[in-house]
């Protein structure tokens, strides 16, 4: 948000330099992005009088004019602008001025004596874009009648320095010259000057009301008769578009004007134009609203509206109506000042894509204690500036927000925290500058009032985050913060995942990171998904119960590239219905070529598939790994995986008829395992034993078994019970065809090694038969030579 230093001066004396300024704000955690130096300082540019005016005799849309700068002497200038008349103040650059250039990169625009069509003119008579005074470029900058010509300009217009400050979310209290110099004054130990008065106004609680009491909790409207509606005052129309606000006419400036003050957006309606009472209502399904932005919204039931009683005149905390707007031909007003939920303000600004000056404070929330005094300020402006009659009453309705509960504060956890000692009176003294009241004290311990406009603070560790900001963070000494830290089970979880993920990166998968949150599309095949009361989006309406609809939206995003390979993984929470118990899950996604480029020596592309998303998992080390088929109604391949007698997950191959819709037409393998499982199962450190002295020796075994015997089951009658001189045993052939129906034929090589010799030929002729014979009695396997 943008800032006039001379503005916040009107509240606190401030330092004479910007930069100083900004650092005391940076150091307190409210970051100056930039600043900026404006006013009409400029040399040579003065008050003139236009004393006569006529048609320029060669160009259709010029006029020559006749003004006097203070001197005695009448000078010639060739004009463009229509918006002035015979008598006028404005500015006069004269020969040699320098304007500022709009461009940063460009030099400024040097005055001469020239001629425009024949006709000589001896300056130029100016508009506010051109002194660097607003954003108004339609005409001249018509100046008050007491200025004197031949004053400079800079004793109308001073110079001023403008703070691009970023604000936190959070922070809602600074949204505001008033707000922002408070803070100032406590981290200054400064008083504030002019706060706005608390008036005592009469409520009553006829013509308004609330439907959509949780949304607007509290509403106001205040009838001001009799307003005369027209170009707004040099010094408003100069306040409100130093901080990049368009002038629209006095009412509206005013407005704008409270809201940049005090932090309290208003809004004032043409009242003639309204329809019996107002009532703050939810909007109607697919109710139609003209704005003022010339735009027409289709609204839902989750929209707050402010009504009458035939139409939305306004969107409640965002925008109003344009058919209700005020104009010049406007006489009577009706000031409206609330309080809106803010879940309510940002959700219907984000939904209509429909940010505003008002929903940006709203949607952060604003001090209820404000809204009043707000409303009071702005019709005092109009009654001064617009000769408005307001009425003696405001109608109200609704009440306003109670202020935050009570903080407790700990004096020595406050120097524990902080790492250093305040004494309790310092504590105290720095609470109280940000506007904390002490309810009670002990010798150990205050408790605190929080004040309406600090909704932020509602931890002790709050309260040690303001002390600390005022008496200097860089008061925090450093060197004795580096100390030694045992290791911690935390620690050790981090150490295992890291492995873990160097693991699949290795074995050339990717990792990704999806949100946890999933889209309405998704709950039709996670039915028992946890749904969100305020989903911001149709995207993400649900808490996911698995990381599959995430690493699906990865590979449509990757085969609408043209990817021919999508090998990745994601490491991450999800929550299990219908509880939401939070589990973390690795999820793998495999669908293409084995391989991600073209190679000469490999003439065959191969597929990934099943094995291959198996082998991605038996890289990760698991002890006991095993896998069960299974059936499932949504996978076309299911099987879970099981460590022990633990099961940890599951791997799948998606039916084609749902990877199709993402035009992913080849295989699509899926795993998810329960991490927190997995690594329960491991250890970061790992035994190595030196390289084998002794040669080994490899036996084969053929058999024919029945085909519904599997893989897992024959291991497990080769390896138990365990024959010593066994090292290892892998599969290196499988056959189906001409062997008769429902059985196959496997192969498997067998090696033998002893650590601490040779073995003979006989030693391993005998352990060898030892696994045949189990193999024919427990399996019914017919061996092969």
């Amino acid at each position: 948000m943008k800032f006039s230093v001379n503005w916040v001066r009107e509240f606190v004396d401030l330092p004479n330099n910007a930069e100083e300024i900004a650092e005391l704000l940076t150091r307190a955690g409210v970051e100056t992005e930039n600043i900026e130096t404006r006013g009409a300082k400029i040399e040579k540019v003065i008050v003139s009088q236009i004393t006569a005016s006529s048609r320029h005799p060669n160009a259709d849309r010029l006029t020559v004019c006749e003004v006097d700068d203070g001197s005695g002497t009448k000078r010639q200038i060739v004009c463009g602008a229509t918006n002035y008349k015979v008598g006028d103040n404005v500015p006069l650059a004269l020969p040699g001025a320098v304007l500022p250039s709009r461009r940063e990169a460009e030099a400024g625009f040097q005055i001469k004596v020239t001629k425009m069509r024949g006709v000589e003119s001896e300056g130029m008579l100016c508009s506010a874009i051109e002194l660097g005074l607003g954003e108004d470029a339609a005409g001249l900058l018509i100046l008050p009648p007491e200025a004197k010509a031949g004053a400079p300009i800079s004793d109308l217009f001073p110079s001023d320095t403008i703070l691009d400050v970023e604000i936190t979310p959070n922070r809602g209290d600074l949204l505001s010259h008033f707000g922002l110099a408070r803070e100032i004054a406590a981290l200054t130990e400064k008083k504030l000057k002019a706060p706005p008065a608390e008036e005592k106004i009469d409520i009553k609680q006829s013509g308004v009301s609330i439907s959509a009491l949780r949304e607007c909790p509290f509403f106001s409207a205040r009838k001001i008769d009799d307003v005369k509606v027209k170009p707004s005052p040099d010094w408003l129309r100069a306040k409100v578009e130093s901080v990049g606000i368009r002038s629209i006419n006095n009412i509206v400036d005013i407005s704008n004007f409270v809201m940049l003050e005090f932090g309290q957006p208003t809004h004032a309606f043409d009242a003639d134009k309204l329809k019996g009472e107002i009532n703050v209502r939810l909007a109607r399904d697919d109710e139609k609203f003209l704005a003022l932005d010339g735009k027409t919204y289709s609204l839902t039931p989750e929209n707050l509206v402010i009504a009458d009683e035939e139409r939305a005149v306004g969107i409640g905390g965002v925008m109003g109506g344009e058919e209700t707007s005020v104009t010049e031909s406007t006489r009577n007003v009706l000031l409206e000042a609330a309080y809106f939920l803010p879940t309510s303000i940002r959700r219907t600004a984000r939904n209509l894509n429909l940010p505003s000056e008002a929903s940006y404070r709203f949607e952060r929330g604003v001090d209820p204690g404000m809204i009043l005094r707000a409303s009071q300020r702005a019709t005092e402006l109009i009654r001064e500036i617009a000769n408005g009659n307001p009425a003696k009453e405001i109608a109200a309705t609704g009440k306003i927000p109670m202020n935050p509960r009570d903080v407790s504060l700990n004096y020595e956890k406050c120097d524990q925290i902080l790492g250093l000692s305040i004494k309790p009176k310092t504590v105290d003294e720095i609470l109280a500058r940000f506007g904390l009241t002490k309810a009670k004290t002990t010798k150990t311990r205050s408790t605190w009032k929080i004040p309406s406009y600090r909704r932020d603070l509602q931890r002790d560790v709050d309260l040690i985050e303001e002390v600390v900001r005022a008496y200097g963070i860089d008061k925090i000494s450093g060197t004795d913060r580096s100390r030694f830290t045992p290791s911690s089970p935390a620690d050790h979880s981090h150490d295992l995942e890291s492995s873990l993920r160097n693991r699949l990166v290795a074995h050339g998968l990717s990792e990704v990171r999806t949100s946890k949150l999933i889209p309405r599309s998704a709950i039709v095949l996670d039915e028992n998904a946890i749904s969100l009361c305020n989903p911001l989006n149709e995207d993400h309406v649900a808490l996911r119960p698995t990381l599959l609809a995430g690493l699906l939206g990865v590979l449509n995003r990757n085969v609408r590239a043209s990817v021919e390979r999508v090998a990745i993984f994601e490491l991450g929470r999800v929550f299990i219905p219908p509880a939401g118990k939070e589990e973390r899950h690795l999820g793998l996604l495999l669908r293409g070529n084995a391989t991600s480029a073209p190679h000469w020596r490999l003439r065959e592309k191969h597929e990934l598939d099943f094995f291959d998303l198996k082998g991605v998992i038996e890289s990760l080390m698991i002890p006991a790994l095993s896998f069960q088929r299974s059936e499932h109604p949504n996978f076309t391949l299911y099987a879970r995986i099981w460590s022990g007698n633990q099961d940890i997950g599951f791997a799948a191959q998606l039916p084609a008829e749902r990877t199709s819709t993402i035009g992913a037409v080849r295989a699509v393998l899926f795993a998810e395992l329960h991490v927190d499982l997995v690594l329960a199962t491991q250890d970061s450190a790992r035994t190595f034993h030196e390289i084998e002295k002794f040669p080994a020796i490899t036996r084969d075994i053929a058999m024919i078994v029945p085909e519904k015997i599997s893989h897992a089951e024959i291991l497990r009658v080769i390896e138990e019970p365990r024959e010593p001189l066994l090292e290892s045993v892998q599969l290196f052939d499988l056959f189906t065809e001409e062997i008769g129906e429902a059985r196959k034929s496997l192969a498997y090589r067998l090696t033998y090694r002893d650590r601490s010799r040779t073995l003979t030929s006989e030693e391993v002729t005998a352990a060898h038969a030892k696994i045949r014979e189990r193999l024919q009695r427990k399996l019914g396997a017919e061996l092969r030579e």
